[in-house]
């Protein structure tokens, strides 16, 4: 039996026992439906994420919030597991401890057959931009289009940070120092960007500049020579994979920009989005029903600057000197074995 994933409601009013039951009974479904879909996922989404991908199944426009919340609360009394989400790596927490379970001889025979067989590949004396004329970061403006976009730009040891409304100055002085770095090596720099099609998202270009240029001072590295390509969403995009709009053009602090009151309502970026899309949206997590769609738009732009062949090259070129690293672990490991025997 498939399961139901009608999102359930309760009925307006002081329920009744029979009428709990049945709420819990739907719920139940309800999560298992969720569970079911979450097999065949190969990255994880956020509660809103999972919004998008039940809108595939029934889920109105309208109850996104309603739903989101509830999904957070299933997470919480355990009727779906924590992890059906995907978690906020800022919230992590750090220094836990990791226990071995293993006596100390399996311990240090798993060492030793470690660095004979596998602790070369470790060894990464060697960039896969050195070989190249330019140097490239993604940023996103959604947790769900990191996990998505995670396993395109592995590969290609692209940088890829989730800015979301560039909150932490942290991760602004990283990205920035990246590129100094690369900049004043002789490449040229270029910034990837996917977020919301919104007025601010149509206009972010101007916004990372400006959120950089903020910090310049400070890190000694100045965006003139940034090239800064936002490569969705778009409105071509969004027509061809029939990805829904949201009608209303709230931000993320409660403000409407749809609003004349609003202090932004008549800035010439909005007025331009209001006249050629009106006041309605499509939030960046959308792609998470659209997966291969999304991660091909992803690489489609990262090949815009890197050579379709520069993994391969980097990969042989990089399996040459792990296998050098590997011999002199060999020939160091043997040593101390004759050394041992001499004693």
């Amino acid at each position: 039996m498939k399961p139901d994933l009608t999102m359930p409601v309760r009925g307006r009013g002081r329920p009744n026992a029979v009428d709990e039951q049945k709420y819990d009974r739907k719920l139940k479904r309800w999560c298992e439906g969720i569970e079911e879909i979450d097999s065949t996922l190969d990255f994880k989404v956020s509660s809103r994420g999972w919004c998008y991908l039940l809108e595939e199944h029934g889920l109105k426009k309208g109850d996104f919030d309603t739903a989101q919340r509830l999904i957070n609360n299933c997470r919480k009394e355990g009727f779906l597991p924590f992890d059906i989400c995907c978690e906020d790596e800022g919230r992590a927490a750090e220094h836990v401890e990791d226990i071995d379970d293993e006596t100390a001889e399996k311990f240090a025979k798993g060492w030793v057959e470690y660095l004979r067989h596998q602790v070369h590949e470790k060894f990464v004396p060697i960039s896969f931009w050195d070989d190249l004329d330019t140097y490239v970061q993604m940023t996103v403006e959604k947790i769900d289009l990191k996990s998505l976009f995670s396993s395109v730009c592995e590969p290609f040891r692209l940088p890829l940070s989730n800015i979301s409304g560039w909150n932490d100055i942290n991760s602004r002085v990283a990205i920035m120092s990246r590129f100094k770095l690369w900049e004043e090596r002789g490449k040229r720099i270029v910034l990837l960007h996917c977020g919301d099609h919104d007025p601010g998202g149509l206009n972010i270009s101007n916004f990372l500049r400006s959120n950089l240029e903020d910090l310049a001072d400070q890190v000694g590295w100045w965006p003139e020579n940034l090239e800064i390509d936002r490569f969705g969403l778009n409105a071509d995009f969004i027509r061809r994979h029939r990805l829904t709009w949201i009608d209303n053009l709230i931000t993320s602090t409660g403000g409407n920009l749809a609003d004349p009151r609003h202090r932004d309502h008549k800035k010439p970026y909005v007025q331009n989005y209001l006249r050629e899309f009106g006041a309605r949206k499509v939030e960046a997590n959308a792609l998470v029903v659209r997966p291969e769609a999304g991660r091909k738009l992803c690489l489609d732009t990262i090949l815009k600057y890197v050579p379709e062949g520069a993994v391969e090259d980097y990969e042989e070129k990089l399996a040459r000197e792990q296998r050098c690293a590997h011999h002199e672990i060999v020939k160091l490991l043997r040593r101390g074995a004759a050394d041992a025997q001499n004693k």
